[in-house]
C-alpha cells in the first residue's frame, strides 16, 4: 500500500482577533507559502495496533500508546476513528512535518490537525468532508488554547480568505483586487492561550471599557471586508493600523511589535499591525509591489527574525454551516 499524504497550510489574522472571541467578526487568510505535511505508511510486517508517531519539529519519535490520552495528536486520532467508528489503526507510521512556524501566529497546532485527521481518514478510506475536519480541529484547538475562537481551524481547514463570527455561517471572501501583505516574524513566541486569558481578565475587571473596544474593532473588521469585497485593500492599510492601536489598547501588543509596526510604514508600507494572539508572533504590512525589498529590509533591521511576502487574492461564493 503506498503512502498516504495530506497538507493544510498555515494562516494570519488580517483583523479582528480578541474581539472575535467576544463574538465579534474577524478576517482570517490563509498562507500557503507554509505548510504540514502528514504522511502515513501502512507496517504489514509489525505488530498489530504498532502506531509509531514521528514528529521532528518537536523532537517527538515514539508509539501513540506513549501519548498521553489528552496530547492532542492522540486526541486527533481518536476523533478520527470515534468520526469513522473505526476501533483501533491498523499498524502504520506517522509522520508529520511542518514549515509553520510554532508560537508565531500562524496557526501552526490547526495546521497539524488539519493535516493529520485528513492523513488519516484517506488511510483509513473514508476521507471526512471539510464540515468534519473543522470540528475535530476545533476540539483539539481546545487542548492548546483553551477558548479558541475557531477561526484557526476555519481557515486552515477551507485553506479560503473568510469572514469568521462564532455562530454565524463562514463567509468565503471574494477579494476584487488582489494585494500584497509582507509578514514578519518577531522572533518572539507566545502563548495564546495566555493571551486570550489575560484578555478574558481585564475584560472583567472593566467590561465597559472592553466592550467598547471590541466594539471598535468590529468596526474596522467590518470596513475591511467592505474594501476586500469593493475596493483596494492596498489603497486601505491605514484601517489595518488602527487594528493595531486597539490592540496595543486591549494589553496584547509588546515594544518589539509597536517598533516594527512603525518601521514597515515609515518604509512605505500603506499599514500594519500585529497578527494574531499578540505577546510576540509576527506582524503584517499591506505593501505595493515596488515596497516590497524597502520594507522588509526594514523590518529585518527592527527584530523580524524572517519575512515571508505573500500575495493575497481570493473566491468563494458560498457559505458553508
Amino acid at each position: 500500500m503506498p503512502a498516504i499524504s495530506a497538507t493544510a497550510p498555515g494562516k494570519i489574522i488580517l483583523c479582528g482577533e480578541h474581539a472575535v472571541v467576544y463574538g465579534k467578526p474577524a478576517i482570517a487568510l490563509p498562507v500557503i507559502q507554509v505548510r504540514t505535511k502528514t504522511t502515513i505508511l501502512a507496517k504489514p510486517a509489525a505488530l498489530s495496533g504498532k502506531v509509531q508517531i514521528i514528529a521532528p519539529s518537536i523532537n517527538l519519535d515514539t508509539d501513540l500508546t506513549h501519548l498521553p490520552e489528552d496530547h492532542p495528536l492522540r486526541k486527533t486520532i481518536a476523533l478520527v476513528e470515534q468520526e469513522l467508528h473505526v476501533n483501533a489503526l491498523p499498524a502504520c507510521e506517522i509522520r508529520i512535518t511542518t514549515t509553520v512556524p510554532l508560537g508565531a501566529g500562524f496557526g501552526s497546532s490547526a495546521s497539524v490537525t488539519v493535516s493529520l485527521a485528513r492523513a488519516l481518514s484517506n488511510f483509513l478510506g473514508h476521507p471526512l468532508p471539510d464540515s468534519s475536519i473543522n470540528l475535530i480541529t476545533y476540539e483539539v484547538e481546545k487542548i492548546h488554547h483553551g477558548t479558541p475562537s475557531g477561526i484557526d481551524n476555519t481557515v486552515i481547514t477551507y485553506a479560503a480568505p473568510i469572514l469568521f463570527q462564532k455562530g454565524y455561517p463562514i463567509k468565503f471572501l471574494d477579494v476584487l483586487n488582489g494585494f500584497i501583505l509582507v509578514i514578519a516574524d518577531s522572533a518572539s513566541a507566545s502563548s495564546t492561550a495566555e493571551m486570550v486569558e489575560g484578555v478574558r481578565e481585564r475584560w472583567q475587571e472593566d467590561k465597559a471599557k472592553y466592550d467598547q473596544l471590541f466594539e471598535r474593532i468590529a468596526l474596522v473588521t467590518t470596513q475591511v471586508y467592505e474594501v476586500l469585497c469593493k475596493g483596494n485593500m492596498a489603497n486601505s492599510g491605514a484601517l489595518l493600523t488602527e487594528n493595531h492601536h486597539l490592540l496595543r489598547e486591549i494589553g496584547v501588543s509588546t515594544p518589539i511589535l509597536d517598533q516594527m509596526v512603525k518601521a514597515a510604514i515609515e518604509a512605505g508600507a500603506s499599514g500594519a499591525k500585529l497578527s494574531g494572539g499578540g505577546g510576540g508572533g509576527n506582524i503584517i504590512a499591506v505593501v505595493s509591489p515596488g515596497s516590497v525589498d524597502r520594507v522588509s529590509a526594514a523590518l529585518l533591521s527592527n527584530g523580524a527574525r524572517n519575512i515571508i511576502v505573500t500575495a493575497i487574492s481570493g473566491k468563494g461564493d458560498s457559505t458553508h454551516e
